[in-house]
C-alpha cells in the first residue's frame, strides 16, 4: 500500500508538473502577445510625441516669423512717414541755392536795397519751412573728410589744415533728420 500511495503521490506530482508545463505555454503566447502590444504602444506614443514637438517647433518658428514681420512693417511705416517729405524738399534744395547765390550777388544801393531785403525775408520764411521739416545745413568746412557727408571734387594743397579736412565748401549739403538729403561738395587737403 505504501508503494500505491507513492505510486499515486508521484502521478500527482507528475500530472501538477504537466498542469504547471501547460498554464506556462499558455502564458508565454499571452505575455508575448501583451510586450508585443505594449512595444508597438510604445512606438506610436514616441511616434505621436515627435510628431507634437514638431508641432510646436513650427508654431514657435510662425509666431517668430510672424513677430518678425510686424516690428519690420512697424519699422518701415515709421520711416516712411519720417522721411515722406523727402522727394519734396530734395527739389526745394537747388531753389534755396539759387535763393542765396542771389543774395550773394545783390549790389548795394538805395534802389537794390529794399529788394534785397525782400528776397532776404522770402529766403528766411523758405529757411524756417525746411528747418520745420527736418532740413539742416551742414557744416563742413574744418570737419575732417567723411564720404558719408562730403562728396570731394578737388584736393588743394593748404599749410593751415592737416590732411584730409575740408578746406572749402564749393555746395552747401543737407541733411534731413538724421538721413543725408545731400552731401556737401567740398575741396579737402592734402
Amino acid at each position: 500500500m505504501k508503494e500505491e500511495q507513492a505510486f499515486q503521490d508521484e502521478k500527482q506530482q507528475n500530472v501538477s508538473t504537466e498542469e504547471a508545463a501547460e498554464t506556462s505555454q499558455q502564458e508565454e503566447p499571452v505575455n508575448e502577445a501583451a510586450a508585443l502590444e505594449a512595444e508597438v504602444e510604445d512606438t506610436e506614443v514616441a511616434k505621436l510625441r515627435a510628431e507634437a514637438e514638431e508641432h510646436q517647433q513650427r508654431l514657435l518658428r510662425a509666431q517668430a516669423d510672424f513677430d518678425n514681420f510686424r516690428r519690420r512693417t512697424l519699422k518701415e511705416k515709421e520711416e516712411l512717414a519720417k522721411y515722406a517729405s523727402m522727394k519734396l524738399v530734395t527739389e526745394l534744395v537747388p531753389v534755396l541755392d539759387n535763393f542765396e547765390r542771389a543774395l550773394a550777388t545783390a549790389s548795394q544801393g538805395a534802389e537794390s536795397e529794399s529788394f534785397t531785403k525782400g528776397v532776404e525775408m522770402i529766403f528766411r520764411q523758405f529757411e524756417s519751412v525746411l528747418q520745420a521739416e527736418g532740413v539742416t545745413a551742414m557744416n563742413a568746412v574744418g570737419q575732417p573728410f567723411n564720404p558719408d557727408f562730403h562728396q570731394a571734387i578737388m584736393q588743394v594743397e593748404s599749410e593751415e589744415h592737416d590732411e584730409g579736412i575740408v578746406v572749402e565748401e564749393v555746395q552747401k549739403g543737407y541733411m534731413l533728420k538724421d538721413k543725408v538729403l545731400r552731401p556737401a561738395m567740398v575741396k579737402v587737403s592734402m
